[in-house]
Protein backbone atom coordinates (compact mmCIF):
# COMPACT_ATOMS: atom_id res chain seq x y z
CA UNK A 1 0.00 0.00 0.00
CA UNK A 2 1.24 3.21 -1.11
CA UNK A 3 2.71 5.76 1.81
CA UNK A 4 -0.13 8.44 2.45
CA UNK A 5 0.12 11.52 0.66
CA UNK A 6 -2.19 13.37 3.40
CA UNK A 7 -2.35 12.14 6.83
CA UNK A 8 -3.55 13.26 10.39
CA UNK A 9 -2.33 11.21 13.30
CA UNK A 10 -4.12 12.06 16.83
CA UNK A 11 -4.57 15.60 15.91
CA UNK A 12 -6.12 17.57 18.82
CA UNK A 13 -6.98 20.60 17.83
CA UNK A 14 -8.20 23.79 20.49
CA UNK A 15 -8.51 27.61 19.39
CA UNK A 16 -7.04 30.13 21.31
CA UNK A 17 -9.79 32.59 23.62
CA UNK A 18 -12.48 32.09 25.18
CA UNK A 19 -16.47 30.56 24.69
CA UNK A 20 -16.44 27.27 22.70
CA UNK A 21 -12.63 27.48 21.66
CA UNK A 22 -11.05 28.38 25.45
CA UNK A 23 -9.38 26.11 27.65
CA UNK A 24 -10.77 23.85 29.37
CA UNK A 25 -14.24 23.44 26.75
CA UNK A 26 -14.29 20.89 24.18
CA UNK A 27 -11.81 20.29 21.61
CA UNK A 28 -12.78 21.45 17.76
CA UNK A 29 -10.67 18.65 16.68
CA UNK A 30 -10.17 15.48 19.08
CA UNK A 31 -7.65 13.20 18.56
CA UNK A 32 -8.24 12.86 14.53
CA UNK A 33 -6.58 10.02 12.47
CA UNK A 34 -7.04 10.20 8.69
CA UNK A 35 -4.94 9.47 6.11
CA UNK A 36 -5.40 10.04 2.02
CA UNK A 37 -3.28 8.21 -0.61
CA UNK A 38 -2.77 8.18 -3.98
CA UNK A 39 -5.86 6.85 -6.32
CA UNK A 40 -8.31 7.31 -3.79
CA UNK A 41 -10.76 9.51 -3.36
CA UNK A 42 -12.12 10.77 0.57
CA UNK A 43 -15.27 12.20 1.91
CA UNK A 44 -15.28 13.83 5.20
CA UNK A 45 -18.82 14.03 6.20
CA UNK A 46 -21.25 15.58 9.08
CA UNK A 47 -23.27 18.05 10.83
CA UNK A 48 -22.67 21.28 11.05
CA UNK A 49 -19.88 22.33 13.73
CA UNK A 50 -19.07 19.11 13.27
CA UNK A 51 -15.10 19.88 13.04
CA UNK A 52 -15.03 19.48 8.94
CA UNK A 53 -13.32 22.74 8.27
CA UNK A 54 -10.86 22.81 11.67
CA UNK A 55 -9.91 19.05 10.34
CA UNK A 56 -8.83 20.63 6.35
CA UNK A 57 -6.94 23.21 8.21
CA UNK A 58 -5.15 20.87 10.54
CA UNK A 59 -4.50 18.97 7.35
CA UNK A 60 -3.09 21.74 5.52
CA UNK A 61 -0.86 22.92 8.56
CA UNK A 62 -3.04 25.96 9.33
CA UNK A 63 -3.60 25.59 12.90
CA UNK A 64 -1.08 23.57 15.19
CA UNK A 65 -2.24 20.18 16.13
CA UNK A 66 -1.84 19.17 19.86
CA UNK A 67 -2.14 15.50 21.82
CA UNK A 68 -5.35 14.13 23.15
CA UNK A 69 -3.78 15.07 27.11
CA UNK A 70 -1.13 14.54 28.96
CA UNK A 71 0.97 11.26 28.29
CA UNK A 72 -0.93 10.99 24.62
CA UNK A 73 1.32 11.17 21.78
CA UNK A 74 1.45 14.23 20.26
CA UNK A 75 -0.85 15.08 17.18
CA UNK A 76 0.34 15.33 14.03
CA UNK A 77 -0.39 16.32 10.19
CA UNK A 78 1.82 15.46 7.33
CA UNK A 79 2.34 15.84 4.08
CA UNK A 80 4.75 13.50 2.12
CA UNK A 81 5.66 12.29 5.41
CA UNK A 82 6.78 15.68 6.73
CA UNK A 83 5.20 17.85 9.04
CA UNK A 84 2.54 20.11 7.70
CA UNK A 85 3.35 22.95 9.24
CA UNK A 86 7.63 22.92 8.18
CA UNK A 87 6.57 23.81 4.46
CA UNK A 88 7.17 27.21 2.67
CA UNK A 89 3.87 27.71 1.08
CA UNK A 90 4.69 27.54 -1.96
CA UNK A 91 6.31 24.68 -1.95
CA UNK A 92 3.32 22.81 -0.02
CA UNK A 93 1.27 24.44 -2.92
CA UNK A 94 3.53 22.33 -5.58
CA UNK A 95 2.35 18.86 -4.04
CA UNK A 96 -1.74 20.34 -2.92
CA UNK A 97 -4.02 22.04 -4.72
CA UNK A 98 -6.65 23.83 -3.12
CA UNK A 99 -10.25 24.85 -3.79
CA UNK A 100 -11.52 26.90 -1.04
CA UNK A 101 -15.00 27.15 0.15
CA UNK A 102 -16.08 30.51 -0.71
CA UNK A 103 -14.02 32.68 -3.17
CA UNK A 104 -15.00 35.61 -5.72
CA UNK A 105 -12.83 37.32 -8.02
CA UNK A 106 -11.26 40.15 -6.58
CA UNK A 107 -10.56 41.83 -10.02
CA UNK A 108 -11.45 41.19 -13.83
CA UNK A 109 -9.98 37.80 -15.42
CA UNK A 110 -10.50 35.72 -18.24
CA UNK A 111 -10.61 32.13 -17.52
CA UNK A 112 -7.17 31.85 -19.01
CA UNK A 113 -5.43 34.83 -16.80
CA UNK A 114 -7.50 33.16 -13.31
CA UNK A 115 -5.92 29.51 -14.11
CA UNK A 116 -2.23 30.75 -14.83
CA UNK A 117 -2.37 32.23 -11.22
CA UNK A 118 -1.92 28.19 -10.56
CA UNK A 119 1.77 28.65 -11.61
CA UNK A 120 2.24 30.94 -9.22
CA UNK A 121 4.10 28.56 -6.65
CA UNK A 122 6.34 27.85 -9.67
CA UNK A 123 7.29 31.44 -10.97
CA UNK A 124 7.13 33.35 -7.32
CA UNK A 125 6.33 37.26 -7.71
CA UNK A 126 9.06 37.92 -10.92
CA UNK A 127 9.69 35.07 -13.17
CA UNK A 128 7.78 35.38 -16.39
CA UNK A 129 5.48 32.47 -17.62
CA UNK A 130 7.74 29.98 -19.39
CA UNK A 131 6.12 27.10 -22.08
CA UNK A 132 6.16 24.68 -19.91
CA UNK A 133 4.01 27.19 -17.71
CA UNK A 134 1.84 27.74 -20.47
CA UNK A 135 1.31 23.94 -21.79
CA UNK A 136 0.27 23.01 -17.29
CA UNK A 137 -2.33 25.72 -18.38
CA UNK A 138 -3.61 24.39 -21.25
CA UNK A 139 -3.38 20.96 -19.94
CA UNK A 140 -5.62 21.98 -16.67
CA UNK A 141 -8.32 23.69 -18.54
CA UNK A 142 -8.19 20.99 -21.01
CA UNK A 143 -8.82 18.26 -18.46
CA UNK A 144 -11.49 20.29 -16.72
CA UNK A 145 -13.30 20.67 -20.11
CA UNK A 146 -12.96 24.75 -19.60
CA UNK A 147 -10.70 24.83 -22.92
CA UNK A 148 -13.59 26.74 -24.73
CA UNK A 149 -14.05 29.78 -21.81
CA UNK A 150 -10.80 30.79 -21.85
CA UNK A 151 -11.11 33.78 -23.16
CA UNK A 152 -14.25 34.78 -21.04
CA UNK A 153 -14.46 36.71 -18.36
CA UNK A 154 -14.71 35.03 -15.42
CA UNK A 155 -17.81 37.54 -14.02
CA UNK A 156 -19.84 35.63 -16.80
CA UNK A 157 -19.64 32.23 -15.97
CA UNK A 158 -22.27 30.11 -14.38
CA UNK A 159 -21.43 28.70 -10.48
CA UNK A 160 -20.46 25.11 -11.83
CA UNK A 161 -18.28 26.66 -14.81
CA UNK A 162 -16.55 28.94 -12.41
CA UNK A 163 -15.92 26.17 -9.88
CA UNK A 164 -14.17 23.70 -12.75
CA UNK A 165 -12.10 27.10 -13.54
CA UNK A 166 -10.78 26.91 -9.94
CA UNK A 167 -10.36 23.19 -9.90
CA UNK A 168 -8.42 23.89 -13.17
CA UNK A 169 -6.44 26.50 -11.16
CA UNK A 170 -5.54 24.36 -8.73
CA UNK A 171 -4.49 21.45 -11.45
CA UNK A 172 -1.85 23.72 -12.89
CA UNK A 173 -0.03 23.91 -10.03
CA UNK A 174 0.56 20.01 -10.83
CA UNK A 175 -0.31 18.90 -7.84
CA UNK A 176 -0.39 15.40 -6.46
CA UNK A 177 -2.95 16.01 -4.27
CA UNK A 178 -6.23 18.24 -4.17
CA UNK A 179 -8.11 19.18 -1.03
CA UNK A 180 -12.02 20.89 -2.02
CA UNK A 181 -13.82 22.33 0.67
CA UNK A 182 -17.59 21.70 -0.03
CA UNK A 183 -17.05 22.10 -3.50
CA UNK A 184 -20.62 22.07 -5.00
CA UNK A 185 -22.13 24.39 -2.26
CA UNK A 186 -25.17 26.30 -3.67
CA UNK A 187 -24.57 24.05 -7.08
CA UNK A 188 -27.99 22.42 -8.86
CA UNK A 189 -27.64 18.55 -9.00
CA UNK A 190 -26.53 18.77 -12.57
CA UNK A 191 -23.30 20.41 -11.30
CA UNK A 192 -23.14 18.47 -8.04
CA UNK A 193 -22.34 15.36 -10.05
CA UNK A 194 -20.57 17.23 -12.89
CA UNK A 195 -17.85 18.31 -10.12
CA UNK A 196 -17.48 14.94 -8.23
CA UNK A 197 -17.31 13.19 -11.87
CA UNK A 198 -14.59 15.67 -12.70
CA UNK A 199 -12.60 15.02 -9.17
CA UNK A 200 -13.28 11.10 -9.39
CA UNK A 201 -12.21 11.22 -12.86
CA UNK A 202 -9.15 12.83 -12.06
CA UNK A 203 -8.26 10.34 -8.97
CA UNK A 204 -8.78 7.24 -11.06
CA UNK A 205 -7.12 8.19 -14.45
CA UNK A 206 -4.14 10.61 -13.36
CA UNK A 207 -3.58 9.10 -9.70
CA UNK A 208 -4.04 12.09 -7.32
CA UNK A 209 -5.16 12.08 -4.02
CA UNK A 210 -8.13 13.93 -3.45
CA UNK A 211 -9.94 15.10 -0.31
CA UNK A 212 -13.68 16.57 -0.03
CA UNK A 213 -15.02 18.00 2.82
CA UNK A 214 -18.92 18.06 1.57
CA UNK A 215 -22.42 18.33 3.49
CA UNK A 216 -24.40 16.62 0.19
CA UNK A 217 -23.78 13.20 1.48
CA UNK A 218 -25.31 10.64 -1.29
CA UNK A 219 -23.25 12.81 -4.03
CA UNK A 220 -20.33 12.08 -2.05
CA UNK A 221 -21.25 8.41 -1.23
CA UNK A 222 -21.77 8.10 -4.87
CA UNK A 223 -18.18 9.08 -6.04
CA UNK A 224 -15.86 8.12 -2.87
CA UNK A 225 -13.75 5.34 -2.01
CA UNK A 226 -14.00 5.97 1.46
CA UNK A 227 -16.11 8.29 3.87
CA UNK A 228 -15.07 10.08 7.05
CA UNK A 229 -18.10 10.37 9.37
CA UNK A 230 -17.24 13.76 11.56
CA UNK A 231 -18.85 14.40 14.69
CA UNK A 232 -18.52 16.65 17.77
CA UNK A 233 -14.52 17.00 16.73
CA UNK A 234 -13.88 12.95 16.57
CA UNK A 235 -13.66 10.44 14.11
CA UNK A 236 -17.22 7.99 13.98
CA UNK A 237 -16.60 6.01 11.27
CA UNK A 238 -14.34 5.89 8.44
CA UNK A 239 -14.81 3.16 5.76
CA UNK A 240 -16.19 2.49 2.17
CA UNK A 241 -19.73 4.52 1.78
CA UNK A 242 -21.86 1.60 2.49
CA UNK A 243 -20.40 0.29 5.81
CA UNK A 244 -20.42 4.46 7.34
CA UNK A 245 -23.94 5.10 6.41
CA UNK A 246 -25.88 2.90 8.70
CA UNK A 247 -29.27 4.26 9.94
CA UNK A 248 -28.44 4.39 13.50
CA UNK A 249 -25.84 5.33 13.56
CA UNK A 250 -27.09 8.56 11.11
CA UNK A 251 -29.55 9.22 13.31
CA UNK A 252 -27.50 9.40 16.49
CA UNK A 253 -25.03 11.73 14.54
CA UNK A 254 -27.73 14.03 12.70
CA UNK A 255 -30.50 13.58 15.15
CA UNK A 256 -32.73 13.04 12.72
CA UNK A 257 -34.85 9.72 11.86
CA UNK A 258 -33.11 7.90 7.72
CA UNK A 259 -33.88 5.22 5.93
CA UNK A 260 -30.72 4.01 3.94
CA UNK A 261 -31.52 2.54 0.27
CA UNK A 262 -28.89 0.44 -2.24
CA UNK A 263 -29.29 1.27 -5.75
CA UNK A 264 -28.79 -0.71 -8.32
CA UNK A 265 -24.54 -0.11 -9.08
CA UNK A 266 -24.10 -0.92 -5.07
CA UNK A 267 -24.26 2.57 -4.13
CA UNK A 268 -26.10 3.97 -0.86
CA UNK A 269 -28.47 6.74 -0.39
CA UNK A 270 -30.29 7.92 2.49
CA UNK A 271 -33.12 9.61 2.65
CA UNK A 272 -34.59 11.90 5.41
CA UNK A 273 -38.05 11.10 6.88
CA UNK A 274 -40.49 12.67 8.68
CA UNK A 275 -40.26 12.71 12.63
CA UNK A 276 -42.90 10.45 13.59
CA UNK A 277 -44.56 11.09 17.47
CA UNK A 278 -43.01 7.96 18.64
CA UNK A 279 -39.51 9.33 18.03
CA UNK A 280 -40.05 12.54 19.11
CA UNK A 281 -41.70 10.75 22.40
CA UNK A 282 -38.25 8.62 22.60
CA UNK A 283 -36.14 11.36 23.07
CA UNK A 284 -35.09 11.03 19.39
CA UNK A 285 -32.60 14.33 19.32
CA UNK A 286 -29.61 12.29 18.56
CA UNK A 287 -26.65 12.65 19.57
CA UNK A 288 -22.82 11.92 17.92
CA UNK A 289 -21.85 8.13 18.73
CA UNK A 290 -18.53 7.51 20.69
CA UNK A 291 -15.60 7.32 19.77
CA UNK A 292 -15.68 3.28 20.85
CA UNK A 293 -18.22 2.89 17.70
CA UNK A 294 -15.80 3.74 15.25
CA UNK A 295 -15.96 1.79 12.68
Amino acid sequence: MDAPLLELSGATVRYPGGGAGGRGAAPALAGVSLAVRRGELVAVVGPNGAGKTTLLRALLGLVPCTGGGAGAAPGRALALGRDARSWRRDALARVVGVVAQREEPAFPLTVREAVEMGRYPHLGAWRAPGPADREAVERAMRRTDVAALADRWVATLSGGEWQRVRIARALAQEPRALVLDEPTASLDFKHEMAVFELVAGLVKRDGLAALVISHHINVAARFADRLVLLAEGRVVADDAPARVLEPARLERVFGWPVEVHRLPDGTVQIYPERRPEEWRARGGAGTAAAPEEVA
